[in-house]
């Protein structure tokens, strides 16, 4: 089977301070952030590659996201939404930008998550590491029970999520400053009964026809 990952586009435009946007912060999409999802569909559509399941976070950012890309890549089911794939709680640092944050939790803080996947203690984030990981987990053995050379799996989530992922199909070994995805970037894995080979992470949907065909 083939899986594919993507995260949500922006929420953010031109002008616009960013801030730490989490389960709390129901986000819309902005104009470039809908154009980056409609690329998703377009760079699956591309490669001949039509979703037999797309599955999608709660959170307006990728259920929107989703909507917009199954329009352009030939999908024609119902988007299936699951609450493990809503963006992680990013507690007292939701709704702040990277200088309130740096001002009371120092910038090695924001290094630690962003460059090595490690939560701030005492920041109030929820679910917890481990919580997180085991969701990844079962999402990922749900929906890789039929490995089928044929079956296509798209996800489309946020990036504190896609950090788990990355450590599932990537393997613990893997740096974790490689987990990270772009806004309107994609991943793919080969999943089938002898193992997995992780395709692309962090790829542009223009640079992903490659890797799905």
């Amino acid at each position: 089977m083939l899986l594919i990952l993507a995260r949500h586009g922006n929420t953010f435009g031109p002008g616009d301070t960013p801030v730490w946007v989490g389960a709390q912060e129901d986000l819309d999409l902005v104009d470039k952030g809908l154009e980056q999802s409609r690329a998703i569909g377009r760079a699956l559509g591309k490669a001949g590659v039509i979703p037999d399941r797309v599955i999608s976070g709660p959170l307006k950012r990728t259920r929107i996201g989703a909507q917009l890309a199954t329009e352009h890549c030939g999908f024609s089911g119902e988007i299936e939404i699951d609450e493990r794939l809503k963006e992680i709680d990013y507690g007292v640092w939701g709704g702040k930008s990277d200088a309130e944050i740096i001002e009371t939790w120092g910038e090695a803080a924001i290094d630690d998550w962003r460059e090595r996947s490690t939560p701030p203690a005492g920041a109030g984030w929820s679910p917890t590491p481990d919580q997180l990981a085991a969701n990844a987990r079962a999402v990922l053995d749900a929906v890789t029970r039929d490995r089928q050379a044929d079956t296509v799996v798209l996800i489309l989530t946020s990036n504190g999520i896609l950090r788990y992922f990355h450590t599932l199909l990537a393997g613990s070994s893997a740096p974790p400053e490689e987990s990270k995805v772009k806004t309107g970037h994609m991943g793919a894995a080969r999943i089938t009964a002898e193992g997995l080979q992780l395709l692309a992470w962090n790829t542009a949907p223009d640079q992903m026809e490659t890797a799905l065909r």
